[in-house]
């Protein structure tokens, strides 16, 4: 039993240790990943203005809510070009 035991316990380790590995391959690439393309790929302008939405097909609290949604949700991000109902 001692031996099945300490078969166990190598394999729980070697797992482990596996699972960490290739956990901090991922974050680290992925931060270097990131920090490349923060350096060489410019970041575009978002202009913040909404363009004009067909009024009366959606109630104006309704789509200033929307609107405040996306904004706060991507940060300033993302801008509402239209909203259309499906239906």
């Amino acid at each position: 039993m001692n031996e099945g035991f300490d078969m166990a316990l190598m394999l729980l380790a070697v797992g482990m240790i596996t699972v960490f590995t290739i956990l901090a391959l991922i974050v680290f690439f992925g931060n270097v990943l990131i920090t490349l393309v923060n350096t060489y790929i410019p970041e575009t302008k978002i202009s913040r203005s909404v363009q004009s939405v067909v009024s009366g097909s959606i109630d104006p609290k309704k789509m200033a809510a929307i609107i405040s949604a996306v904004d706060i949700v991507t940060q300033g991000n993302a801008k509402v070009t239209s909203i259309t109902k499906s239906e």
